[in-house]
């Protein structure tokens, strides 16, 4: 555990570099033709909202944000505008909770996660609009009876079950929205409590959000309509790490990880009902 003040210039500072190296050569305004300012106010709303209730559980913003973005944009552009956005959301979520990071832990799961991470972001960009849709539908689906099946088995494992936890981890995460719930699953397994399960995620997930954006931009996904909609949600959910901080002690988790896991489920079966039709 860290003590002493933190300093949050390089979370910010990745982000700022990635944002930029994106944006060149883009017109970013066009990425939001043919959307309205409701839109545009709806997906900053639930970007707000999606980045407290991550900022408290832990999990959150991959599992909202595409309930109000596949309607606006399609389900291919999804991952990529999460994967961008959540290098903001992780950054401020750091910077809020860094002295409880663990970071010994989070470099175990890294070395495991990022070349699987790769391996999955390569072939989320082979899927169609409609394979997409019914990757990220299904997984929002199981990740609800994943966590509370691992949480009721109390599962605990030592380093080397979290490495090889987080090979799996990083073919989910590089393909798929609303996988972080199994890198909670696995930090929370391996003695990782509290706090500290909130700032190790979000260390974990500034690395592996790079490397995503890295193998979309290579990819040629990362269009002006990604980085739009990337850079609203991220810029609106930065204090939303910090409010979450004040409702760790007092909000009861069960209570808001309930009506998650409901919308979660109804917005997952939605999306797969969605990819059939297609």
């Amino acid at each position: 555990m860290l003590t002493g003040r933190p300093r949050y210039g390089t979370e910010f500072r990745v982000c700022a570099f990635v944002t930029v190296a994106a944006t060149r050569r883009m017109d970013v305004l066009s990425g939001f033709a043919d959307v309205s300012l409701y839109q545009l106010a709806l997906v900053a709303v639930v970007g707000l909202l999606a980045s407290i209730v991550g900022g408290v559980s832990g999990y959150g913003t991959g599992v909202l944000m595409p309930l109000v973005l596949v309607p606006l944009v399609g389900a291919a552009p999804v991952v990529p505008i999460i994967a961008i956005q959540a290098l903001f959301n992780n950054a401020s979520r750091l910077a809020a909770f860094r002295k409880y990071a663990d970071f010994r832990r989070a470099a175990i799961v890294l070395v495991c996660a990022v070349p699987t991470c790769v391996l999955g972001a390569w072939g989320y960009t082979r899927l169609s609009s409609a394979g997409a849709a019914l990757v990220i539908g299904a997984m929002l689906i199981l990740s609800v009876p994943l966590r509370r099946h691992l949480r009721r088995r109390d599962f605990k494992i030592d380093d080397r079950g979290l490495a090889l936890g987080s090979i799996g981890y990083g073919i989910l995460v590089g393909g798929t929205a609303g996988s972080g719930v199994v890198l909670l699953s696995l930090l929370m397994a391996a003695g990782v409590g509290s706090a500290g399960v909130i700032a190790t995620d979000a260390a974990v997930s500034i690395v592996v959000g790079v490397v995503k954006v890295a193998v979309f931009g290579i990819a040629g996904v990362v269009t002006a309509q990604v980085v739009a909609f990337a850079l609203l949600i991220g810029c609106v959910a930065l204090p939303g790490a910090f409010l979450a901080r004040r409702f760790v002690e007092r909000m009861p988790v069960h209570v808001h990880t309930a009506i998650l896991d409901a919308v979660v489920l109804l917005g997952g079966a939605v999306m797969v009902a969605a990819a059939f039709r297609k």
